[in-house]
């Protein structure tokens, strides 16, 4: 039985690669996907999310959302994934189109007709806080909403406290943090390090020599060189695959606790942080309710602290091999 997912994308070089594990693995079914403004305009990430399906063959429709963050100026990611967000690889035009519908309403309206289907969000969360404020009786029908976004505990990739979907649109994100949702973080530290591919993982994907292999490589050329610069790190960082992977196996997140989570809003120093009660969690004597240490607040997400690197690695070659 396959398990329905609707994908809200700022679609770059990652986002990319997520959507063709998502639009590839047969045990789920795509329902849509939406477009936000984030690691490029919302115009370009339609043009880019359409190449994808397209490259896959897919029949799953694209919408386009917000243009900006609910009260701030938008900021793209070219100097991570090039002018186009893509690897700036010239690819050609797609020839389908978007939906005319927009993607807030696109949101809502999918839940509703779907109960228990799963959200994830590869970029920041503009279109889903829209969503959840004009729309509080979708919350209780999302089964799952897979978050890559945020940085727990540890250092971000756009600021020193910040995850970038997170800081783009950091009133979006609390609005989602604090909507009810069932909500599953899966930072961007858990593409770090050794769930980077390395130059001979990357190799191993060039030598499937299919065109979705290539495509994977080709358009994170950008990508691989910025992530060597910024982060010091041995290879090919891919967040939004990895949280893709956690989507379709939930098993490759091998430690995960709910935690009570909030995002700073105010500060200009640490704008966008994921400020996670990370001590513990106890049980409430009166209710056996369940709260976090520090805050005595009430988990609000669950928090996927370990992956399985082998297992993350291959549910990516398996949609890419022939």
């Amino acid at each position: 039985m396959t398990r329905k997912l609707l994908i809200d994308t700022d679609t770059a070089s990652d986002d990319a690669v997520a959507l063709i594990m998502a639009l590839r693995r047969p045990e789920v079914d795509v329902v849509a996907i939406t477009v936000v403004s984030g690691n490029v305009s919302v115009d370009q990430g339609v043009r880019n999310a359409l190449y994808t399906v397209e490259l896959c063959d897919a029949d799953v429709p694209v919408y386009r959302g917000e243009a900006k963050p609910l009260r701030r100026e938008a900021a793209f990611a070219h100097f991570f994934h090039g002018n186009d967000g893509l690897g700036d690889q010239n690819y050609s035009p797609p020839t389908r189109t978007a939906g005319d519908a927009h993607a807030v309403d696109v949101l809502i309206e999918t839940v509703r007709a779907n109960p228990g289907i799963e959200l994830v969000t590869l970029g920041p969360l503009t279109n889903v806080a829209l969503a959840v404020q004009q729309a509080p009786d979708i919350v209780p029908m999302v089964g799952r909403c897979i978050v890559m976004g945020g940085a727990a505990c540890t250092v971000g990739n756009v600021t020193p406290a910040a995850e970038f979907n997170i800081w783009v649109d950091p009133d979006a994100a609390r609005t989602v943090f604090h909507a009810g949702l069932p909500l599953e973080m899966v930072g961007w530290e858990l593409c770090r390090l050794e769930a980077n591919l390395t130059t001979a993982e990357m190799e191993t994907v060039r030598s499937f020599d299919t065109p979705l292999a290539h495509f994977t490589l080709d358009c994170n050329t950008v990508a691989l060189e910025a992530n060597r610069r910024q982060s010091g790190d041995p290879g090919l960082a891919l967040p939004d695959p990895v949280a893709m992977a956690v989507t379709i196996d939930p098993t490759i997140c091998t430690r995960k606790s709910p935690h009570y989570t909030d995002v700073e809003t105010q500060s200009e120093l640490t704008r966008g942080m994921t400020v996670v009660d990370a001590l513990g969690i106890a049980a409430d004597e009166r209710n056996d309710a369940v709260w976090s240490h520090i805050t005595a607040r009430e988990p609000n997400a669950t928090i996927c602290w370990e992956i399985d690197i082998p297992a993350w690695k291959e549910l990516l070659y398996s949609v890419l091999r022939p």
